[in-house]
């Protein structure tokens, strides 16, 4: 007796089109991340400080200015804490070479064992490394979305070059009100003494490259070659 034929169509399936119809961004560009719904993302990189270093007079006077700069803001923010296995293979690659042009006995002794060290060291632990990040979010449109609405958004069936004309239509001023908060937040974030700064496209680009992929990237790192409007297809 024949088998009974298939009743689901065939259909070519892509599986990176598939996987870009669920990411909420559009594009990246002009250090800004574009979503799908509109809405503009920039990323500012903040360094950490050690607070229990700070003199209990320091501490306080971190704390009144954190209080003061949030105090100032009539927008929300979003501030991230990114923890990520830090690969270390390249310098130790550079440790090993080097203790081999040494001509001192001794220090090519050390190097080799510190070499060691960190090979056995990370046998039994991760090395982890913590990056710290603020996003500036403008969202274009006044009429507050219902909760519906929303969940569409950021599952955006299907995203074309219309859609992506329309989202940099008449783009000046959301990009210099974008500017104006990028501008308050990392004044009041300098005022305690962090240091900021704005990501690049390229920077944005590496960022959720390695978020996206974080295996392929520890391999396959993005060429500094190549013009970052021409990632973006690649990164996403």
């Amino acid at each position: 007796m024949p088998e009974p034929k298939d009743t689901v169509r065939g259909r070519k399936k892509n599986p990176k089109a598939a996987t870009q119809r669920f990411l909420p961004i559009g594009e990246i560009r002009q250090d800004t991340v574009f979503l799908k719904n509109g809405g503009m993302r920039a990323v500012i990189a903040v360094e950490a400080l050690n607070f229990n270093l700070k003199s209990e007079t320091e501490q306080q006077g971190i704390i009144a200015g954190y209080g003061s700069f949030v105090n100032t803001l009539s927008f929300p923010l979003q501030i991230v804490i990114r923890s990520s296995r830090t690969n270390v293979d390249e310098y130790l690659r550079q440790l090993t070479v080097l203790a081999e042009k040494q001509t001192n006995d001794l220090l090519k002794q050390q190097t080799t064992a510190y070499v060691t060290f960190i090979q056995r060291l990370l046998e039994v632990a991760d090395i982890m490394q913590k990056r710290f990040y603020v996003i500036v979010p403008l969202d274009r449109g006044t009429r507050k979305k219902t909760l519906v609405e929303k969940f569409f958004d950021w599952i955006h069936p299907e995203d074309s070059s219309a859609k992506a004309q329309q989202r940099m239509k008449d783009l000046g001023p959301s990009l210099r009100a974008l500017g104006e908060r990028v501008d308050l937040v990392q004044a009041g974030l300098t005022n305690i003494g962090l240091h900021v700064r704005r990501l690049s496209t390229r920077d944005l680009l590496e960022l959720y490259y390695n978020i996206l992929n974080p295996k392929t990237s520890q391999q396959e790192k993005i060429p500094g070659d190549i013009e970052p409007l021409k990632l973006v297809e690649a990164t996403l």
